[in-house]
């Protein structure tokens, strides 16, 4: 498959249906090994991933997210759970080994989420546009009860979840209408 602008943005489409073709375990591993190279502010790369792919896994899925989700989670072949490690910061003099970085995090929770937050959202989508890359259909989306999310998913560890996405082959019969898009002029400056 060649990789085109038009896979990537132009003719990708959020899905809401999907076929039953399996993702196999190696796909799911080229996206990481994709997505980890993407950059991040002083490599921290806070976010975790999580594959639910079996039906137990799916079922504690569901029971987290809003009832308009339930049916793209219960249809996909795999839902990612993309998470923020809270703790990313220790992970830095291996990440970030030129100067102590972890120094400018350690007991600054305002900075440690800010940073978490906007970095794992900035990994997440370099984690759509590898999942498309590499042929795969995405429905990322929010809509979940977060508390609920991180007791079935991340308990016992410090990462939290920011959103969720499903991937497989899309069902092009369940996709919506393109929405429009604001014009240069109105989303952009010159200055």
């Amino acid at each position: 498959m060649q990789i085109t602008t038009e896979r990537l943005f132009t003719e990708a489409r959020t899905q809401n249906g999907y076929m039953p073709t399996p993702v196999p375990d190696a796909t799911l591993r080229a996206l990481y090994d994709l997505v980890k190279w993407g950059p991040t502010s002083a490599n921290c790369s806070p976010a975790r991933f999580l594959f639910v792919r079996t039906p137990e896994a799916r079922q504690r899925l569901i029971a987290c997210v809003n009832p308009g989700n339930a049916q793209k989670v219960r249809e996909a072949p795999v839902t990612a759970v993309i998470g923020m490690d809270m703790a990313f910061h220790d992970k830095l003099p291996f990440l970030f080994p030129h100067t102590d970085a972890r120094s400018w995090f350690a007991g600054h929770e305002a900075k440690i989420a800010e940073t978490a937050f906007r970095n794992s959202s900035l990994q997440g989508g370099y984690f759509i546009l590898a999942a498309r890359a590499l042929g795969l259909d995405c429905g990322p989306m929010s809509g979940f009860d977060a508390a609920k999310m991180d007791a079935a998913f991340w308990a016992g560890t410090t990462v939290r979840t920011n959103f969720i996405c499903t991937l497989g082959e899309g069902d092009p019969a369940k996709v919506l209408p393109r929405s429009p898009r604001l014009p240069f002029e109105e989303a952009c400056r010159l200055l």
